[in-house]
This record gives C-alpha cells, sequence and structure tokens, in this order.
C-alpha cells in the first residue's frame, strides 16, 4: 500500500485550523449584533456581511483541502476519495450560492446538506478491508464510529435549527469534526507506512 504524500499533511491539516481561524476573525469583525450561539456560520459568510469576503476565501481554500486531501489518500478506497472529494467541492459551490441579506436561501441549503451528508459518509466508504496491516484511519470499525459521530452532530445541527435553540454551536461542532477527521486519516496513513518500512 501507498503512504499519503507529506503534502496531504499540510492541505488536510490546514483544514480545521482555517475553519475555526476564520469564523472567529469573521465574528469578530462582525461585532455583538452577532451571536455565534444562535447564528449561523453561513450568516457570516452572506451577502453584505462584513466577514462575506473573509468567509467566502475560506470556503474556497477548504474546499481545495478536501479535494487535494481526496486525491492523496491513495491507501483509501476510491468511493471514500470521490465522496471527500464532493464535500469539498460542495464548499466551493457554497460560494456560488451564499445566503442573501433577506429572503429564503433553499439553494445554499441544498448545498450545504449535500456537503454534510459527503463529509459525514465518507469515512466508511474510504474504510480498507483486507489482510495486511490496514492504517487504523481506515478500519472499517473506526471509519463507521467516525461517521456515526459526524451524523449525529450533523441531526444535532438540524434539530436546532428548526427548533431556534443553538445552531451556531452545534454547526461549529460538526463542521469541527468534518475537517478534522482527513487531518486524522492521513496522519494513521503515514504512520502505518513508516511502521510497514521499519517492521517490528
Amino acid at each position: 500500500m501507498r503512504s499519503a504524500p507529506w503534502w496531504a499533511l499540510l492541505s488536510s491539516g490546514c483544514a480545521p485550523v482555517l475553519l475555526v481561524g476564520s469564523w472567529t476573525i469573521a465574528q469578530l469583525r462582525q461585532g455583538p449584533a452577532y451571536d455565534p450561539a444562535t447564528q449561523t456560520l453561513s450568516v457570516l459568510a452572506s451577502y453584505g456581511a462584513g466577514s462575506y469576503w473573509l468567509m467566502t476565501g475560506m470556503l474556497l481554500v477548504l474546499g481545495t483541502c478536501y479535494v487535494v486531501t481526496a486525491h492523496a489518500l491513495r491507501e483509501a478506497a476510491l468511493a471514500g476519495r470521490v465522496a471527500l472529494a464532493g464535500g469539498g467541492l460542495c464548499a466551493l459551490a457554497l460560494t456560488l450560492v451564499p445566503v442573501p441579506s433577506s429572503g429564503g436561501a433553499l439553494e445554499h441549503g441544498a448545498v450545504a446538506t449535500v456537503g454534510l451528508v459527503l463529509l459525514a459518509v465518507w469515512p466508511p466508504l474510504a474504510a480498507v478491508q483486507g489482510k495486511g496491516a490496514v492504517p487504523w484511519g481506515l478500519r472499517l470499525d473506526v471509519s463507521l464510529a467516525a461517521s456515526a459521530l459526524m451524523g449525529a452532530t450533523a441531526f444535532w445541527f438540524l434539530a436546532e435549527l428548526q427548533g431556534g435553540g443553538a445552531p451556531g454551536i452545534a454547526e461549529r461542532v460538526v463542521t469541527f469534526l468534518q475537517a478534522l477527521w482527513p487531518f486524522l486519516v492521513v496522519v494513521s496513513c503515514r504512520r502505518s507506512a513508516r511502521w510497514r518500512e521499519t517492521g517490528p
């Protein structure tokens, strides 16, 4: 099995750092009028928001990170790599359908939902079964657990969104988990390859 290249650490590691850094700066720029607990990240990226360009740029880089990481994960099953890249393309597509300053956001919601689903299901789709040492991030049991956690937090986000609770918190949790998991998989692939090279 081929290991993930060194630059996969860069593309996957940048994603969670970029995500948290961008939303932190953006909400500071919005000022006290923005409530990160009850308002979503989409508000920060809406037309007319003071952080529109920052969040748009973040989505462009984040989506690219996902696509590049999917290309780099040579040990993962193809279906999972395609799903991860699809999640990245959805992030890129969100820049084309931002939340308007007023009115509905059906297109934005549809693209965001597809992206959430793809990023939640890619771990088990990428899992590798077979003989030999499989990186722990690509084991089916671990991948199913990661997917279940992402799915649960995604449902939590949708429930908070419908119930008017704290969707901002739930969204930050699910998007952070989805951004962090590719990095953990890359790390596991590289460690597994190093172990195979050195031997027991």
